[in-house]
């Protein structure tokens, strides 16, 4: 089947959208290629289900390890649950592309996207988000796009667009930006700790390449004779809005602007009088169309009840600046920190408040051995920092089964994660591998800031020695029109019901992550700036408040955290250590009682609660790979004796022999006669033979001290007559 492919080509790139030759009966699929990269995006929709008031969107990444030329490491050998990466590519395709479909769109949607060629100097998740726009268009739903995403990376001074995984990896900046005509509808970022002048510019550069690809599906969307599916709203019955604004706005009002009120006590007065409401509208008399716009569907008084709220709400932040807990819209919550919170069977931990939003973070400690295998497209190949994130019920004050962490949960671990990459210890310094976990204990409205607070604080705990702490604000949006209104450290409310959620985390030097979802079409760069740059004073108190629990990551470790050494030995040697089988560096481990990794690279790492016997491994390791030469004079003791001759252990794990030919100057008839097992001697190298035998003599080495055995006497000789 021939397709049409439409080449776009920017800063040195070229991108190419082939549609029409795969998956026919999808509703819309477009091939997605760059350099040897290909992701095939389907989007198909179906009629729409009753009784739902949200939009069934499902978006998915799929991930074949044939497209890196590999085969699955699982026991079944082929792919099963997706991996982490593939969630995070997931909920950056649905995130940009969530907000662009019609409010009242009931219909199920879903967009497939696979990776089915990786070419390692082109990552494909921005592919992926660029090709959901054109394969929805294609589809012909309804959609306020096109859509494009591209990633932004700063070698140097020069920003990059598209980088390759080797240029993320020695850059700066992993910024990926989407938008649509209208402006920036998404953005997420790792930095490590750019200002926010920097991050500002790499967004403004991003989005005129967005721009660009943005024409380019419209002239494909023309080229093709395609016409954008932009369908009226539907008819909405006003007469129960109506009828809440007249009667319940007033109450609402109240309950809004009672700023000393707890969040429990506020909700429980809204379902008051949404409750009272209810009543109401069953014992009128005379008006019957307010009940006839009720009857049939009881999710049509909830709908309009809180429409009429976030109406209100929105009103009195634009119009009177006051939030509804009373805060000025720059004002950070109350904030309240503290370490060491659990025994320190737990390595670290630190618990963090900020309102009635509250994690308590731990960090633990392990081995290189502990690090996570990456059985992903991802040329990096494990992790050696994790952070988990946990989201129970009880946060929020509702009951639901536990299961397996969500899309959430991994996203939200993932951006706290990012956030402290940039001020980790460097890896041959501190050769730990640390695991972070967050359990929110309660939630309203920035629960990821608020984990990566918690994170910093048990990692110092911990004795980590981090470059910097780290803290993090979710800002927030009120946009009316041409009315525009920031707000600094959202909570739960303002984030369900304003236009954006905007989480910006960072050191007092500068950015180390971001992310911007939009609940609108887009949103201009200038505003998207001022919204970073009134983050900072937050993050900086936020920072503040944090060292007054704790200033500088603790000088000793937990007495239950292990005790690591770190050395680099010859890579050649890496299987002398080892040994046949695995048998020297199993004895090693066995006589010592640590625990040794060896990394390809030469790097030994050795883990003990003793740190003498670390030592004496360490010991052991830099005796079986230090160079012996002809000639050097070692002391050792004896350690097995053989009738042709003696072994000494000239240095820890390593061995040479003594022929009996060379243990005296005089004939020796049983090597006994000379030396026994336990004997500290004195030898020199006489030899290295060619496999690496080391032969060594007594003669001529002087002795410390006196013989331990007297030698054989020699032989009588008659005098002479």
């Amino acid at each position: 089947m021939q397709g049409q492919t439409k080449s776009i080509s920017f800063d040195g790139r070229e991108i190419r959208l082939t549609t029409g030759r795969f998956a026919p009966q999808a509703g819309g699929s477009v091939l997605v290629e760059c350099g040897d990269t290909a992701v095939l995006v389907t989007a198909t929709q179906s009629t729409g289900r009753e009784g739902i008031d949200f939009l069934p969107l499902i978006c998915d990444y799929e991930e074949r390890l044939y497209a890196a030329g590999r085969i699955p490491g699982s026991f079944m050998r082929r792919e099963s649950r997706p991996p982490e990466r593939a969630t995070l590519v997931a909920r950056l395709i649905d995130r940009p592309m969530r907000p662009l479909f019609p409010g009242w769109m009931r219909d199920d949607i879903q967009i497939v996207a696979t990776c089915l060629s990786l070419d390692e100097r082109v990552p494909s998740d921005v592919l992926a988000v660029t090709g959901a726009s054109m394969a929805t268009l294609l589809a012909g739903i309804p959609f306020q796009g096109p859509m494009a995403a591209v990633r932004v990376g700063l070698l140097g001074d020069d920003f990059v667009l598209n980088p390759s995984y080797r240029e993320i990896e020695r850059g700066d900046l992993d910024l990926v930006i989407a938008g649509t005509p209208d402006g920036v509808v998404m953005v997420e970022a790792g930095a490590n700790q750019l200002s926010e002048q920097d991050i500002i510019e790499a967004i403004d550069f991003g989005y005129e390449a967005v721009s660009e690809l943005i024409k380019a599906q419209e002239s494909i969307l023309k080229e093709l004779e395609i016409k954008q599916v932009h369908p009226e709203n539907p008819t909405e019955d006003k007469t129960l809005p109506s009828y809440l604004d007249k009667n319940c706005s007033k109450e609402i009002r109240e309950v809004l602007k009672k700023f000393e009120q707890t969040k429990a006590d506020r909700d429980n007065k809204l379902e008051e009088i949404k409750a009272a409401t209810a009543e109401a509208i069953e014992a009128l008399k005379d008006d019957n169309s307010v009940k006839k716009a009720v009857t049939g569907n009881n999710k049509l008084l909830p709908t309009a009840f809180k429409s009429l709220t976030k109406k209100l709400m929105r009103e009195q932040i634009l119009k009177e600046g006051v939030r509804v807990d009373g805060r000025k819209l720059d004002e950070v919550r109350k904030i309240d920190a503290a370490v060491g919170v659990l025994p320190k069977r737990v390595h670290g931990s630190g618990l963090f408040n900020r309102g009635l939003t509250q994690v308590l973070s731990t960090a633990t400690l392990g081995t290189p051995s502990d690090a996570q295998e990456m059985d992903d497209l991802n040329p990096n190949t494990e992790k050696t920092y994790l952070h988990h994130y946990n989201f129970p019920p009880y946060s929020v004050g509702e009951t639901r089964p536990m299961r397996s962490p969500g899309r959430r949960e991994i996203g939200h671990g993932a951006l706290a994660e990012r956030a402290i990459i940039p001020v980790l210890p460097a890896k041959d310094t501190f050769p730990y591998v640390l695991r972070v976990v967050s359990e929110v204990l309660s939630s309203n409205g920035s629960t990821s800031m608020g984990s990566v607070c918690g994170s910093t604080l048990a990692l110092m705990d911990a004795g980590v020695p981090l470059q910097a702490p780290v803290g993090g604000a979710a800002m927030g949006l009120i946009k009316e029109d041409e009315e525009i209104r920031i707000l600094t450290d959202i909570q739960g409310i303002e984030d369900f019901l304003g236009d954006m959620d905007f989480k910006v985390a960072g050191t007092e030097k500068g950015i180390t992550a971001l992310q911007m979802d939009m609940k609108i079409t887009g949103l201009s760069v200038s505003t998207v700036s001022e919204a970073v740059n009134q983050a900072r004073p937050a993050r900086i108190h936020i920072l503040e408040k944090m060292k007054e629990a704790i200033d500088k990551p603790r000088e000793s470790l937990s007495p239950h955290a292990p005790r690591l050494l770190s050395f680099r030995i010859d890579p050649e040697l890496i299987g002398t250590v080892i040994g046949p089988g695995g048998r020297t560096i199993k004895g090693i481990t066995e006589r010592t009682n640590t625990k040794i990794d060896i990394e390809d690279g030469g790097i030994v790492t050795i883990a003990s609660h003793d740190g003498a016997a670390a030592e004496g491994a360490r010991r052991i390791i830099e005796g079986l790979t230090r160079k012996v030469n002809e000639g050097e004079v070692f002391t050792g003791a004896i350690t097995r004796i053989i009738p042709i001759g003696a072994f000494v252990e000239i240095l820890p794990g390593k061995e040479g022999m003594i022929h009996i030919s060379q243990l005296s100057e005089a004939r020796v008839e049983k090597v006994e006669d000379v030396v026994k097992v336990g004997d500290e001697v004195t030898v020199r190298v006489r030899e290295i033979d060619n496999r690496g035998r080391i032969n060594l003599t007594l003669r001529g080495v002087p002795q410390n001290g006196e013989s331990m055995h007297p030698e054989p006497s020699p032989m009588p000789v008659a005098p002479l007559t």
